[in-house]
């Protein structure tokens, strides 16, 4: 057989075209051995290639750019292109191909999220019907946004095209949705032969929409050879109306209320929520991580962001009586009173849930063990999810066991050792049913979560799971690959609005390097379980896979961290600056008198004397052993310890001694090997910076600038491409990236060459310009939201601050006079359509918000509503709407007012 590839591209001075694919004449997959293209005027780049005569197989390639002058390779978008060559009628094969842009927006449709839930296809038996005499001209055309009402169909110029006859369109093969094909003998003198596509209802015989643009052309030569198919593929159906739009509701699996839940949000609740989203147009439902955090058994263990297991799912979100009802009656009726009880209270009593799940759980196993051994289908689940399972479930029993989850303190198995697990586990062992519990209760919330998910996408109806950007600290996954993390350091965020001392979320820090060793498998293996579930997801804290805030472990506070990686100053460089004549003065805490007393007013004086020396005079120091924030915490702890009836000192002197360890300017960088440093973000509102001289403040602003907003732009856009596109082609889940806060210029155009849709917040806007995001201003790749779950709801927000609240109701909603003290529905109505009709893929709106529209329906606190408060490292998320879903879908007047808003707003159409 004899191949000819042709493609159209247009490349610059030093490019040229090559493919890549799965045969060794394509360089199996390696670039350095792709097979180059030949130019041709006008922009055609062609290649033959010829097969042996016994080939049998698929065809599976991509176009690649070779950049010359730097050995770069630019890889075209989406997926594989793929061709099958068992067809033995043909020994002529042209394929005449577009090339994919990464830049195209229209990539992120043919994520699952489209092909398999919003545009989902009933696959029928239908096939390619290929004629039997004469060469054939296939015509085949990328379309995902098409609704399973409705067909693709090619009408054109020829009695094989219908002579542009509507009725007598070419109705194109769905099979391989959503390319779609079709199989045309052309016969006659050469001759171009115009078409177009068209969505076409296949019942009515009519084209509900044409494409856009100038008619399409077959550029067909008469042949006598009878064995030739040429492909011609057309990248994108073009659509005349504009880009798709959909909208989603955000809330938490554990918020979720329903009459058949048992105090908190299950898995089993989703269908309903399924079922609420198909009746007000809500095509996505967001949620936050579903992950086993439990750690302590208390409620601390309600953080969704600590998972003890990247793979397991919370035992919180099982439905017990949907596994199997519980044989004893009498006990049955006690555990139903308890459930009842609970899921009347207005938030989640998380340890009180968790202590009633974990009985019944129990009963259950002992009822069901026997059954559940000899079930082929637990079986398989246990084979399949091995290479986690296993540990996860002794992780889980010797957490039990020592009464701890920090397993570095166990008296056994403190370090990880495959082979001693596998003994552990073996089901010979007498605790044998205490592994095997986490077994049971992992698969029952697998078959739940898969029938909502089997649910949500049946229904067109989207949903959208969370990555949160680190692991716990103690966490299977830290103590199965230590490795893989920087486990002496402390991911967090640097100070913003929000959290003015900056976060420390306390998780370890990714080693990339370990981690690139093997291709990134851990996170590929990662993504890849959770597409079992989800359609969409979003990336928390996207901007720590260009660089993460990296905090060292001997502090607490988050305004201590440091970019990692990044590109520090050394000495030579700060010297040539003409910031290094005095270091310590730089780099060790500035303590002097009057800042004291500043801080600590009348306990100044003991506060010097417990904690600092005075090496020079008015020159303050910590004591070494009270050096760090740390020592200070764990010193402070003790005291309240043994000495309770102090503890309003020491808690009142507290945030003054973190305070005075961020009195610096410059930080250590460990990263390298050499003596550097980076500044201390925030710097400005330091004591020691504000009391330097006015040339040292103006050498140290050139400094700062130049480090935080253009230093690190081209290093951190090649961090960036390295690591995201691994996670990302790892499944065709549709992928959204959380990228508040401090965001570097080189991460948009990295995010919008891979497909990654951008978060667009109003109050945190992207512009130091302006005080409010506008989102009619958001880009088409992104997500626009009025709030977050890390933030107070629109009417929360609303009575924080009464001059910004005027200032966002005259310049962002546009109204004229005061702005009212409360948040009223009409005022709500305005921000959610402002949403809703802007450019953005998706408008996601917090369940709270959408409920602000109603003034008979929404909660009448508002403060109640917020899910996380960042500046709390103790914050309790217990969460739950105020109505169930039972009483929600009753609403008819409110379901119809939102229905009637998505509409409006063109967010419920294909097309």
């Amino acid at each position: 057989m004899q191949l000819t590839f042709k493609i159209h591209f247009q490349t610059q001075y030093g490019q040229n075209l090559a493919i890549v694919g799965n045969l060794p004449e394509l360089g199996n997959w390696d670039p350095a051995h792709a097979l180059p293209l030949h130019f041709f005027d006008g922009g055609t780049w062609e290649v033959p290639l010829d097969l042996p005569e016994d080939f049998k197989g698929t065809l599976e390639y991509k176009y690649v750019i070779l950049h010359g002058s730097s050995g770069h390779v630019e890889w075209e978008a989406g997926d594989n292109r793929v061709m099958d060559l068992d067809e033995k009628r043909f020994n002529q094969l042209v394929l005449q191909d577009q090339w994919r842009s990464k830049y195209d927006e229209q990539q992120a449709l043919f994520s699952s999220a489209f092909t398999q839930v919003l545009m989902r296809r009933q696959q029928g038996d239908a096939s390619l019907q290929t004629p039997n005499t004469g060469s054939v001209h296939r015509l085949q055309v990328r379309a995902p946004r098409i609704d399973s009402d409705h067909v693709m169909a090619v009408i054109g110029g020829h009695p094989a095209l219908g002579n542009w006859d509507e009725s007598k369109a070419v109705v194109m093969d769905d099979s391989q949705f959503p390319l779609f094909r079709t199989d045309l003998a052309l016969r006659g003198p050469s001759e171009v032969i115009e078409y177009k596509y068209a969505i076409y209802d296949p019942k009515e015989k009519k084209v509900v929409t044409w494409e856009s643009g100038h008619n399409r052309a077959i550029v067909y030569k008469a042949t006598r050879r009878r064995k030739q198919l040429t492909v011609q593929t057309d990248e994108a159906f073009l659509y005349p109306v504009g880009n798709w739009k959909g909208a989603g509701v955000a809330i938490p699996v554990f918020s979720i209320r329903s009459e058949k839940s048992h105090g908190v949000g299950e898995f089993t609740d989703l269908k309903a929520m399924v079922d609420w989203g198909k009746q007000t147009g809500m095509k996505l439902i967001q949620v936050l991580p579903i992950n086993d955090t439990v750690a302590t058994h208390t409620w601390v263990d309600s953080y969704p962001y600590a998972a003890i297991s990247v793979y397991a799912l919370h035992p919180l979100f099982l439905n017990p009586e949907a596994i199997a009802e519980l044989q004893d009656p009498e006990t049955l009726l006690e555990l139903r009173a308890e459930a009842t009880r609970l899921n009347d209270l207005e938030e989640i009593d998380y340890e009180a849930v968790m202590n009633l799940k974990s009985r019944w759980f129990k009963l259950l196993y002992d009822q069901e063990q026997e059954r559940l051994h000899s079930d082929e289908n637990f079986q398989a689940f246990l084979e399949r999810n091995r290479d986690w399972l296993v540990d996860y479930a002794a992780f889980s029993m010797l957490r039990d066991r020592y009464q701890s989850v920090a397993f570095r303190e166990w008296p056994e198995y403190a370090t990880y050792n495959a082979e001693a697990i596998q003994h552990l586990t073996d089901s010979g062992q007498p605790h044998y049913h205490d592994v095997a519990i986490h077994y049971f209760i992992q698969y029952h919330l697998h078959l739940q979560m898969l029938e909502a998910a089997t649910y949500a996408r049946e229904n067109g109806v989207v949903l959208k799971g969370d990555i949160p950007i680190g692991i716990y600290r103690h966490s299977v996954d830290a103590w199965v690959a230590p490795h893989l993390y920087n486990m002496n350091a402390q991911a967090g965020a640097p100070p913003d609005d929000f959290a003015v001392a900056g976060q420390n979320w306390r998780f370890p820090t990714y080693n990339w390097e370990e981690m690139a060793k093997d291709g990134y498998q851990w996170w590929k293996r990662r993504m890849q379980k959770m597409a079992t579930y989800f359609d969409a997801y979003r990336i928390d804290h996207i901007l720590g896979f260009f660089r993460i805030w990296q905090i060292p472990g001997e502090q607490v506070q988050g305004i201590l961290g440091q970019f990692n990686p990044s590109l520090p100053l050394n000495g030579y460089e700060l010297a040539a600056r003409g910031v290094w004549h005095d270091k310590e003065r730089l780099t060790k805490p500035y303590i002097r008198w009057h800042i004291l007393e500043d801080r600590f007013g009348e306990l100044a004086g003991s506060v010097r004397e417990e904690f600092l020396d005075e090496p020079h005079p008015n020159h303050f120091a910590f004591k070494p052993h009270l050096d760090t924030q740390r020592k200070i915490e764990a010193y402070l702890d003790g005291k309240i310890a043994h000495h309770p009836e102090s503890e309003w000192y020491f808690e009142a002197i507290r945030q003054g001694l973190y305070s005075l360890i961020t009195e610096v300017i410059l930080l250590p960088n460990h990263q390298t090997d050499e003596e550097a440093y980076d500044p201390r973000v925030a710097m400005h509102f330091t004591r020691s910076y504000q009391e330097l001289d006015d040339g040292m403040k103006m050498r140290l602003d050139e400094i700062y600038n130049e480090y935080f907003y253009h230093r690190h732009e081209d290093f951190w856009r090649g961090q960036g491409l390295t690591k995201l596109p691994p996670l990302k082609d790892a499944t065709d889940m549709l992928v959204c990236g959380e990228d508040l806060g401090m965001v570097p210029d080189c991460v948009p155009p990295v995010m919008r060459q891979l497909g990654i849709l951008s978060l667009e917040i109003q109050r945190m806007p992207k512009s130091n310009k302006v005080q409010f995001a506008h989102p009619g201003d958001a880009p088409y790749l992104s997500v626009v939201s009025p709030s977050t779950h890390d933030m107070a709801g629109i009417r929360g927000w609303w009575e924080q601050d009464t001059a910004t609240t005027q200032a966002f109701y005259n310049e962002s909603l546009g109204h004229g006079g005061g702005a009212p003290f409360f948040c009223e529905p009409w005022i709500a109505r305005d921000i959610i359509v402002q949403h809703l009709y802007s450019p953005a893929m998706w408008a996601v709106l917090p369940w709270q918000d959408l409920m602000a529209i109603d003034g008979d329906l929404r909660r009448h606190n508002p403060q109640d509503e917020q899910i996380n408060v960042p500046a709390n490292p103790e914050h309790y998320w217990r969460y739950r709407m105020h109505l169930s879903l039972e009483q929600l879908q009753q609403e008819k007047r409110f379901n119809q007012t939102v229905s009637e808003m998505v509409k409006q707003a063109g967010r419920d159409e294909a097309y």
